[in-house]
């Protein structure tokens, strides 16, 4: 059937199963909204500002586990778009960004508002396209939705002139095939590898577990445990790995890192065994690079083949998926108790304990510490999602027990994404954000929140 472009965008949505877009027009992309009016199962959001846009697109995803989408028209509505993408990159999250750019012919001209989005956007997303021509449109439309959501995870974007727009072509997006013969992620580990990190767990003396944001993005939660509880092995999480283990399990030391409790570090670094689970050893998990676990064999699970010893040499590198390659090694792990090791932990952990921020009287202040300490204690729903930033996500992951966690870390983001919690619409959410927030952000919906606003030139953040 015939589709102009426009149509084209919208049938392609429906088709990958999108119900929610974050957006703000322009007239690059009018062609586009125009059309929307004809697809009313699909619920656009009006931003207020595009960058707000690619985060709330982030966010989404993150919380509902699907393809989070963002439009913008060309030029400055493009270019906004640029720290929401590099925040998904860097925090490996499935967003599709759709703009609008000027007419074809145009193109090269530096025409009004023409800005060079692939050019911009390269080193930010996973994959871009600028579409000219409207035969190339539907093939363009369904692999950007594939890479977002296959592999590691990441912002794709697609720049549409607006003659193509405008354009019509048969269109049959179930006949269209995704041909991408220079991208094929690799899914199961390689046999003799795994058999090499089989033979090093059994015999660690002193293992730890590196748990990542891949165990959460795979979908491996079960195979964490079952892999922690077989050989009775201790796991850190990276921030992003926060959920992918109960706070509460006993095995579960917790946040290393910077922001993690020397304890734990400490754990990290008289470790024989580091077990890397979908995490990518970055500078505030490592520290100084040459005292980093220098005694310690390692083995990185990991999809992306470029994290691996990009930061730190491995001894077992595992490609692949994670609950794929945790499936396969599982059957080659003895079962183990470590009591010495643990012990030694323990005796770390009481050290620790008396100086834990939580314990310390206030002599006369109010700590943000204990501020948030007691939000928390007041809140007994499980089902809560929380979204933080800044130094009340540092602090809070210390002291909150557990739930769903939504957080933007990598590019150093101050201002969060509106309405992550589209995917989580019976849950309670509660957001911890500094003033910043409200200042940067504050003018977009958020009608069925909570907020809680910490100021930190009037609490004591002892750091």
């Amino acid at each position: 059937m015939k589709r102009t472009g426009a149509q084209i965008v919208w049938e392609s949505l429906l088709q990958e199963g999108v119900e929610v877009v974050f957006g703000y027009p322009g007239g690059a992309i009018m062609p586009v909204y125009d059309a929307l009016l004809d697809y009313p199962q699909i619920h656009h959001v009006l931003v207020r500002h595009e960058e707000n846009a690619a985060f709330a697109a982030g966010g989404y995803a993150r919380a509902s586990g699907r393809v989070g989408v963002c439009m913008a028209t060309s030029g400055p509505g493009a270019t906004n778009l640029v720290t929401g993408l590099a925040d998904a990159m860097l925090d490996s999250v499935p967003v599709v960004a759709i703009t609008g750019q000027v007419a074809s012919y145009l193109v090269g001209s530096d025409a009004f508002q023409e800005t060079d989005v692939t050019g911009v956007t390269l080193p930010v997303t996973k994959h871009n396209y600028l579409v000219k021509d409207i035969g190339e449109l539907p093939q363009v439309m369904k692999e950007a939705f594939y890479i977002a959501r296959s592999g590691r995870p990441g912002p794709v974007l697609v720049d549409i002139c607006k003659d193509v727009q405008f354009a019509s072509t048969d269109f049959d997006y179930a006949a269209t095939k995704v041909r991408l013969p220079g991208y094929q992620p690799r899914l199961r580990g390689a046999d003799e590898q795994i058999r090499r990190a089989a033979d090093l767990i059994n015999a660690s003396r002193r293992p730890v577990i590196l748990a990542g944001h891949g165990i959460i993005l795979s979908g491996a939660h079960e195979e964490l445990r079952e892999l922690a509880e077989r050989g009775n092995i201790p796991i850190s999480t990276t921030l992003l790995g926060i959920g992918s283990m109960p706070e509460s399990h006993p095995l579960n030391l917790r946040m290393m890192g910077m922001h993690g409790e020397a304890w734990v570090n400490q754990a990290i670094q008289q470790a024989d065994l580091l077990i890397a689970l979908g995490m990518r050893f970055d500078d505030r998990v490592t520290g100084n690079l040459k005292t980093y676990a220098v005694n310690a064999r390692k083995i990185h699970v990991e999809i992306d083949p470029s994290e691996v010893n990009k930061n730190v040499q491995v001894d077992v590198a595992l490609i692949g998926d994670l609950k794929e390659v945790l499936g396969e090694l599982l059957p080659q792990v003895k079962k183990a108790e470590h009591a010495d090791w643990w012990a030694a932990i323990n005796v770390n952990r009481g050290d620790s304990a008396v100086r834990d921020i939580k314990n310390l009287p206030d002599s006369g202040h109010l700590y943000a510490a204990h501020v948030i300490n007691d939000i928390w204690g007041l809140q007994k729903d499980p089902e809560m999602a929380k979204e933080l930033i800044g130094k009340t996500a540092l602090l809070e992951f210390r002291l909150v027990e557990t739930g769903d966690f939504i957080m933007k870390i990598s590019d150093k983001i101050r201002d969060l994404g509106l309405k992550p919690e589209e995917g989580m619409q019976n849950s309670e959410v509660l957001k911890l954000v500094p003033t910043g927030y409200v200042l940067m952000s504050g003018r977009e919906r958020n009608f069925y929140l909570k907020f809680v606003i910490l100021s930190f030139s009037i609490l004591v953040l002892p750091l």
